[in-house]
């Protein structure tokens, strides 16, 4: 026990990383399964337990080797072209998140991002909003940038995805490179920081090895999934998400 605790950060209870490790597990199988969802719930588990300024740090790289477990395992269905474009905006918001002090209020960031995900997915669609290669940059670019500043932004990628045409198989693979990218991008950026990713190693690999065995049977999951259970249940999920941001948002507001 005394091995264990010297190998975590200053002040994390063993009981608190073994509680996130197994969140990471159920949140990458459900992510594997309908495209998104697990990081908002893994980045709430963490926020819960974590030193704050090691939330959105560690979760990004909690979350991109999720997303590269489910990418290794979908990447036969990954449509290639969009994540390029996607990652291409992915680069300047990242960079511009990474080193610019946001100036808007955090609630107002996340009932934005509520709000729009809600009218994608209930609301008449934007033709504004197609899919289209100036779409997927712009996408790329917005939900880097917010990333840095409250972690999961996958939900917006995730509404960008369902404006297409594609099956669950290729919008979950896709979503999932998205995302990788994304990801990757913001650790980068914070380790450039200054962010003592060193100390959280032990954390980090455990993390890792428990989202990708949930990936693994959230793949299986999806494969055997009918198509319109899927699209039902993405919908929902998103629905959720946008709530969840919204309710967020006024809990920011009435104690900010």
């Amino acid at each position: 026990m005394d091995t264990v605790l010297a190998l975590l950060p200053e002040g994390l209870p063993v009981w608190a990383a073994a509680a996130v490790i197994l969140v990471s597990f159920f949140t990458a199988a459900v992510t594997a399964a309908f495209g998104l969802g697990g990081g908002l719930v893994l980045l709430a588990a963490m926020s819960t337990v974590f030193p704050a300024p090691a939330v959105i740090p560690v979760h990004g790289v909690a979350q991109a080797g999720a997303n590269a477990g489910r990418l290794y395992l979908q990447r036969k269905s990954v449509i290639w072209p969009i994540v390029a474009l996607f990652s291409a905006g992915g680069v300047v918001g990242a960079t511009l998140g990474g080193r610019l002090a946001i100036e808007a209020p955090v609630w107002v960031l996340r009932g934005g991002v509520g709000l729009f995900i809600l009218y994608s997915v209930w609301g008449p669609k934007l033709k504004s909003f197609a899919p289209g290669p100036a779409t997927f940059v712009s996408t790329g670019a917005i939900a880097a940038f917010l990333t840095m500043f409250f972690g999961a932004t996958g939900p917006i990628a995730a509404t960008m995805l369902s404006a297409t045409r594609l099956d669950r198989l290729n919008l979950v693979a896709t979503h999932a490179a998205c995302m990788m990218f994304q990801h990757a991008f913001k650790v980068i950026a914070f380790g450039l920081l200054g962010f003592a990713f060193g100390e959280w190693a032990l954390v980090i690999a455990a993390i890792l090895l428990a989202g990708f065995a949930g990936s693994a049977a959230g793949t299986r999951a999806l494969r055997s999934m009918p198509e319109h259970t899927f699209r039902r249940g993405f919908n929902y999920i998103l629905t959720a998400v946008g709530f969840y941001l919204l309710a967020a948002a006024a809990l920011e507001l009435r104690t900010g």
